[in-house]
């Protein structure tokens, strides 16, 4: 029983038994009033007839006519003269009448009160005994009378009672609802924080309480930046702050691998010719600042473009990853834009070689590199700020205009969505959910995401293909219970109305919304925290689970959303590509599933590509895999 039931029936027995004994304890001092009264009654007026027929002649008609005159006027029960022997001389009785009052109350209340008696005398002989008994009826009536108010008022006194009562609860369930939410967080591993109500006691709790979820949050950032600063000397450069060469060439080779994310792009890289001399020319510290404000352009030049990866392949060269949300033309226009003004402002002559190709999905790393290589030795040849472009072909374009693409995705969304789907397996081998890219139907063939996701976005289509997506999953499993994981945009979780429409489509399938798992790129949910975490609530009333993908570059954020209900993380391919044979990425890798798991979120690793990262990863702690080398047993 809860304790706000507990008390509701404390304040009930308190008010029952205060009422109540008050109420019993009115009735019997009335009681024995009214009882007192009708005794004294009876005794004083047989004592006062019997003086009168005492002083009168004893004519037997003159002492019928006194007792008669008597119960007529006195509201007697009954009236009876007898001889000293006995024998009855006069009687004169009525029936009680209480008509008025109810039985029960009449037997509950029962007054039994002795009759007056008195003697008459004749001279100095005794004439007889006179006994009187007066009529109870009026008692009765006056005692229900008195009752009825007496519950009236205690009705009433009982009603303002509860009334306080009810705000006196009222004042302390809130905290005390705010307490059991706090405690069902800690419970889920959510650590948040209440506000302190006024109520000593469950101030003392919530203060604890508050002090508890500090502690956790504190070891967790704590926790957090150790494997920042590990992940940072795994990946990063040091001088620049961007990717190394190890971490760019694994996001490469994913880009390459992964036909989801990429189905073509560009890839460049920016040389600083002669950087000995440089160095000698400007110094250590100008020339570290060069770099970085080289990096730091070509790195913003990324963040406008999801899926970019910038990195320094070595101390010299730097290279840049992009999607095709721009041609190798677009792209040399803006690298010559944004790095060409830093290179002028430095107080010595700088050559930039920049080389670029194009690429298309699944073509091999090596033949690419050598490739990039050769454009950049075509740059370093001609001197100066040279950018060389390689010879590209456009077989891999369904469409070579603007027009052509917004027509056809048109088109491929009303025609609608079909699903892939991919395995996630548990630590056991049992599925967890099917992963569920989207295919449109472009150019008479159902083409994967990263054939047209870079167009989807640029027209602002994000949020028509998310919910055609997320339509065509709650209809299939109308049919199949499987649970079935889909990607949400960025652009559909911020653009007005996406809302409201994924909310009804939900509503209208609500058995189906159930097994949905809904993720966003970690980037989304790190850059619109509030967005998401209102996401978050909206979704989590249908049942449906909120996941991140591609973690890794934010991962110490991690924390920022630990109150949102998140279900599940999936760490990027490139923190798990080769895992059996990088011990430091495994460190790495083991912090971030124990640190998942101190929160309540589930671990899954992407891009397990053979036997033995697999096994691996579910030594380091994972919750799930996915990837190339991932099948489900029929």
């Amino acid at each position: 029983m809860s304790l706000i039931k507990q008390l509701w029936l404390a304040i009930a027995a308190v008010l029952l038994l205060a009422f109540g004994g008050s109420l019993i304890v009115g009735l019997s001092t009335s009681r024995h009033y009214i009882e007192q009264e009708v005794r004294i009654k009876n005794a004083d007026n047989a004592n006062a007839l019997a003086l009168s027929m005492s002083q009168l002649d004893k004519d037997p008609v003159t002492i019928e006519l006194l007792l008669a005159a008597q119960f007529d006027t006195g509201h007697y029960r009954r009236i009876e003269l007898r001889a000293p022997d006995g024998e009855l001389i006069l009687e004169r009785e009525a029936p009680p009448f209480i008509g008025d009052v109810p039985a029960w109350f009449v037997d509950l209340a029962h007054i039994s009160v002795p009759p007056g008696q008195a003697v008459v005398q004749d001279g100095w002989r005794q004439y007889g005994t006179l006994t009187i008994e007066s009529q109870h009826s009026y008692a009765y009536r006056s005692l229900w009378q008195s009752s009825q108010k007496l519950v009236m008022w205690f009705s009433l006194a009982a009603i303002i009672s509860a009334l306080i009562a009810w705000l006196i609860v009222r004042r302390i369930r809130h905290p005390l609802s705010a307490v059991i939410a706090q405690a069902n967080d800690i419970g889920n591993r959510r650590f948040t924080t209440s506000p302190e109500p006024k109520t000593r006691e469950l101030r003392d709790v919530v203060t604890a309480m508050n002090r508890l979820s500090g502690s956790v949050r504190e070891m967790l950032t704590r926790e957090s930046g150790q494997l920042e600063d590990l992940r940072r000397k795994l990946q990063q450069d040091d001088t620049t702050g961007i990717a190394n060469r190890a971490y760019f060439m694994t996001r490469l080779q994913n880009a390459l691998d992964s036909e989801a994310e990429f189905h073509h792009g560009c890839l460049a890289i920016v040389r600083v010719s002669d950087l000995e001399s440089v160095n000698e020319g400007l110094g250590r510290p100008e020339t570290d600042r060069f770099l970085h404000d080289l990096a730091s352009a070509m790195h913003l030049l990324a963040l406008e473009h999801p899926g970019s990866q910038v990195g320094r392949l070595n101390g010299s060269d730097f290279a840049i990853l992009l999607p095709d949300d721009l041609s190798p033309e677009d792209l040399a226009t803006q690298l010559r834009e944004r790095l060409h003004p830093i290179a002028d402002r430095q107080p010595v002559l700088l050559s930039l070689p920049i080389g670029i190709v194009g690429f298309s999905h699944h073509e091999r790393r090596d033949a690419l590199l050598s490739q990039l290589d050769g454009e950049l030795a075509k740059a370093e040849f001609q001197g100066g700020r040279t950018i060389s472009l390689a010879d590209q072909t456009q077989h891999h374009l369904l469409y070579t205009s603007h027009a052509e693409w917004r027509s056809a995705l048109e088109s491929a969304l009303d025609h609608g969505v079909q699903l892939a789907r991919y395995p996630v397996l548990d630590a056991v081998g049992n599925l967890l959910h099917l992963e569920c890219p989207s295919r449109l139907l472009l150019a008479g063939e159902w083409q994967p995401a990263g054939a047209y996701l870079g167009w989807v976005s640029r027209f602002g289509m994000n949020d028509a293909l998310d919910l055609a997506s997320i339509k065509s999953a709650l209809l299939s499993q109308q049919e199949d219970n499987t649970p079935l994981a889909l990607n949400l945009s960025s652009m559909a979780l911020t653009r007005p109305g996406f809302r409201k429409r994924l909310t009804a489509l939900l509503m209208a399938h609500p058995m189906a919304a159930k097994r949905l798992w809904l993720e966003l790129p970690e980037t989304v949910a790190i850059d619109h925290l509030e967005d998401f975490k209102s996401l978050c609530h909206d979704l989590r009333r249908f049942g449906c689970r909120i996941g991140l993908e591609h973690v890794g570059q934010q991962f110490t954020r991690l924390a920022d959303l630990q109150d949102s209900g998140l279900s599940y993380l999936k760490f990027d391919a490139s923190l798990t590509r080769d895992i059996d044979q990088q011990h430091a990425q495994q460190t790495l890798l083991r912090g971030m599933a124990t640190l998942s798991h101190s929160l309540g979120i589930l671990a899954i690793a992407e891009g397990v590509s053979t036997p033995s990262e697999h096994h691996m990863l579910l030594e380091l702690g994972m919750d799930g895999v996915t990837g190339p080398a991932i099948k489900l047993e029929s």
